[in-house]
């Protein structure tokens, strides 16, 4: 909408200011997220001596869906006023090497292999390959692929804690009561994928009866801030579908899904982490998702299984989780039944190399390579 870019041009004006009379001579400036595409452009003008760099935390589109903004050649031309952009997975990067080529005559750098942590091939966002800077005007701007990653000591020493170990043991003993518990978390949210989530557990209640008083899930889905229609919509859905299935399969003892729309407290997550069999994370778009990440770690030197969207970030570096596609009934309905069947030492395999990923792929490296692009 014309009226609301407008508004988005002044608010990066703004933010562009205000970085400008913050920075010292020859400061560095990174910048977070589309909502600012346009402050390194507005920067650059005012303060040629800065170094600049930005991250998405949302994923990049393609080119050809990229270029239906009637003002991709501005978003692009300010990006390009950057000395590194950073993006999750090498996907991402290329998607924008791509767009910026298409739109503008930018010069490319040759293709170079990606790092050996990222899936080169096998699902919907692994990359090969990937463009490893762009030149525009004569000024050079590198691309960085680095996933966000978390602090996975800090989780686990969270852990160990006694009043998180009490949590488990209370999880333990009121919620999963011998039976298989598996968790998922995120937010009331369109691209999330709840509802995908819930039907195909539904499909799995249908189809075994076997395991009916025998499995839990474990929706928590905090809800969005009021006033938007359409997370008020989505939030609705998903009760409305929660409530269909408990009606329809619960018994005296066993209710088949619990549903919180609250905010949890971190320690608290940290408990049902660690407490869950299964965690089942499959948004139909994700940038990264770190509660994929953040499961890992908190299960590290146990078994247990991860059941993730390949179109997720996260999915390219999580060598171990059960990939699936949200969008197709078939290919949801396997990767549950296959984290249901997984065999202990199996499990623990996939853990193990989950949890490597997730303790080098930290918050500190994430940083540490993206910061290290523009010195």
């Amino acid at each position: 909408n014309n009226a609301d870019w407008q508004t988005f041009r002044e608010v990066n004006q703004r933010f562009a200011e205000a970085a400008c009379n913050e920075a010292a001579p020859g400061a560095s400036i990174w910048i977070h997220d589309y909502n600012l595409w346009l402050a390194p452009g507005f920067i650059r003008a005012l303060r040629p001596d800065v170094k600049i760099s930005f991250f998405h935390h949302t994923p990049f589109p393609s080119s050809d869906v990229f270029s239906i903004l009637p003002w991709r050649e501005e978003i692009v031309e300010s990006l390009l006023c950057c000395d590194a952009v950073g993006f999750h997975i090498p996907r991402y990067a290329e998607n924008f090497a791509r767009a910026a080529s298409s739109l503008l005559p930018v010069k490319k750098g040759p293709k170079a292999s990606i790092a050996d942590h990222f899936m080169p091939c096998g699902s919907a966002l692994a990359q090969p390959d990937a463009t490893p800077w762009l030149e525009h005007n004569g000024h050079r701007v590198k691309l960085v692929a680095t996933p966000v990653g978390t602090s996975p000591d800090v989780i686990r020493s969270i852990r160990d804690s006694k009043p998180v170990q009490d949590l488990i043991k209370e999880i333990e003993s009121n919620t999963k009561r011998g039976r298989t518990l598996i968790l998922s978390a995120s937010r009331v949210d369109y691209t999330k994928g709840n509802e995908e989530l819930l039907r195909t557990f539904e499909r799995l209640l249908e189809r075994n009866e076997a395991i009916h008083g025998q499995v839990v899930l474990v929706l928590a889905c905090v809800a969005a801030n009021t006033g938007m229609k359409v997370y008020e919509d989505t939030q609705r859905g998903i009760e409305e579908t929660v409530g269909r299935i408990n009606g329809r399969f619960s018994k005296i003892d066993w209710v088949p899904i619990r549903l919180t729309t609250q905010r949890i407290p971190y320690e608290e997550m940290v408990a049902w982490f660690a407490a869950s069999d299964i965690c089942w994370i499959t948004p139909l778009r994700d940038g990264l998702n770190l509660v994929a990440k953040e499961y890992a770690a908190a299960r590290k030197g146990q078994g247990g299984s991860l059941v993730l969207s390949e179109f997720t970030g996260a999915s390219v570096v999580m060598k171990g989780a059960v990939l699936t596609n949200p969008y197709s009934h078939r290919r949801m309905d396997e990767a549950i039944d296959l984290a249901l069947s997984l065999s202990g030492e199996e499990q623990r395999e996939r853990m193990a190399s989950m949890a490597a990923s997730v303790d080098q792929l930290s918050v500190n490296h994430w940083a540490k390579e993206q910061l290290e692009a523009i010195q």
